[in-house]
């Protein structure tokens, strides 16, 4: 846990954040043992705008990753930073209920499970293919 939150903290320096200056870093890893990194990556249109959370979690899934166990996430903010709802949603389609979600904040941890965060998920099972 505590090389994911260093990890996490340590891509605060990556992030794009010209707008905001709210700088965001995440660390994930695979079931398999591997780390991926994430920053958030701004844009002046706002939208295009993407979180560090969903950097690492699409860049481990353009690896042919595709499970998490666990996600670390820091910011330079004096607040825990919480994953939004659309990143909550993109990890609930890679990790399992029971993935690990990290929070830090100045050396303060809070831990969650997925489902905590995201109870009653929409996921592949609820989608009707026939």
């Amino acid at each position: 846990v505590e090389k994911l939150i260093d990890t996490a903290i340590e891509q605060l320096k990556f992030s794009y954040t010209p707008y905001s200056n709210f700088k965001v870093g995440a660390a994930l890893l695979t079931k398999s043992g591997k780390i991926y990194t994430g920053c958030n990556i701004e844009n002046a249109a706002y939208t295009p705008t993407n979180c560090a959370e969903r950097t690492a979690i699409f860049k481990c899934v353009s690896d042919q990753k595709t499970r998490i166990k666990k996600i670390a996430i820091a910011s330079d903010s004096n607040e825990f930073t919480w994953p939004c709802g659309i990143c909550r949603q993109v990890m609930s389609e890679f990790m399992d209920s029971d993935g690990i979600i990290i929070l830090e904040n100045h050396g303060l941890i809070k831990k969650f499970k997925l489902d905590e965060l995201l109870p009653h998920s929409f996921g592949a099972c609820d989608i009707k293919t026939e």
